[in-house]
């Protein structure tokens, strides 16, 4: 049954775990009260998201393998937003290999597209329409469609989420949303099989590939104290290579982006301990800090309040809210 959903967040985790089609962490870059939405739109078989957000992040994403997913710029009139390393132009389409795992930078507020078919699906569409197959890409390649193209799929995405905003029982009507789906899906095609698109640039670089390694290594060592040239070792990247890439796919140095990510999980891990049985000091030294005034200082200034008020505030006191509810 066609479907919507618009949520109200005002938390970085609230705003991940909100999110189709993959797994998400997100990591605030700096100090301010995070406000996203996000738009949820699933018809037949083909799935939308819309997500608008206020602050700089980092998210680290693994694409659902069921899934062959578009991910392109909202609009034009935003701040930058880097993927994989390389700032996304407007009127690019990012186009991912199954499963693929992706890092996405903005740099300040920011409005995200995606639209998605199960494989089998965009195959059989591209048949239909174009007269041949669209298979799911081997590596992830980012593609410049025909402007029109382009331009049809940006206006039939953005009017799907104002009729879910202004009228989703309109929008969960079988015949409205069959109607939709077929234009969505043809405009879809449209992009992938023009002639400019034949123009594609793979997004599978070698600097990904050491990033993947480097994400991998820290979410098998998130709670032990690691060193610079560990982490070059475990990953078989030099310093300066790692330095690169990081600045690349994140904006800054790999110290600065292990300090960010521990930061966000000391927070996580606040917010869900019991205050009747954990501690701010067990929870810091837990996450790699052994400096605890300084780590008081930093969280409140990242954060906007200090690490006790997160501890006696847990996450439940601050729900996703469903504008349908």
């Amino acid at each position: 049954m066609p479907q919507s959903d618009i949520f109200d967040l005002d938390d970085p985790e609230r705003f991940e775990t909100a999110i189709r089609a993959g797994t998400a962490k997100v990591f605030v870059k700096s100090r301010g009260d995070f406000q996203g939405q996000l738009t949820r739109i699933d018809l037949q078989r083909l799935w939308m998201q819309r997500s608008d957000t206020n602050l700089p992040y980092i998210m680290n994403v693994a694409n659902d393998p069921e899934r062959a997913p578009l991910v392109f710029l909202a609009d034009d009139d935003q701040a930058p937003v880097g993927a994989n390393g390389r700032q996304v132009s407007p009127g690019e389409i990012l186009v991912y290999r199954q499963g693929a795992e992706w890092q996405c930078s903005t740099s300040g507020p920011s409005r995200l597209a995606t639209i998605s078919l199960a494989h089998e699906d965009l195959a059989a569409a591209g048949k239909a329409i174009a007269g041949h197959d669209l298979a799911t890409p081997l590596s992830t390649y980012r593609t410049r469609p025909d402007p029109a193209a382009m331009t049809l799929l940006r206006a039939l995405h953005k009017a799907a989420a104002e009729l879910a905003r202004t009228s989703p029982d309109v929008l969960a009507t079988a015949g409205v949303a069959r109607a939709l789906e077929q234009k969505l899906v043809r405009a879809m095609v449209a992009c992938l099989s023009s002639d400019a698109a034949a123009e594609r640039k793979s997004c599978d670089w070698q600097h990904s590939r050491v990033i993947g390694r480097f994400e991998r290594f820290l979410e098998a060592n998130r709670y032990q104290p690691v060193y610079l040239a560990e982490m070059c070792a475990a990953i078989g990247a030099s310093e300066r290579t790692l330095r690169t890439c990081c600045q690349e796919h994140f904006g800054m140095g790999p110290v600065r982006y292990l300090w960010l990510r521990r930061m966000h999980l000391a927070r996580r891990a606040l917010l869900r301990a019991d205050a009747s049985a954990a501690t701010v000091t067990t929870v810091a030294t837990d996450h790699g800090f052994w400096e605890l005034g300084r780590f008081s200082v930093e969280y409140s200034a990242l954060f906007g309040e200090s690490p006790s008020a997160s501890l006696r505030r847990p996450l439940d006191a601050m729900p996703a809210r469903n504008v349908r509810q």
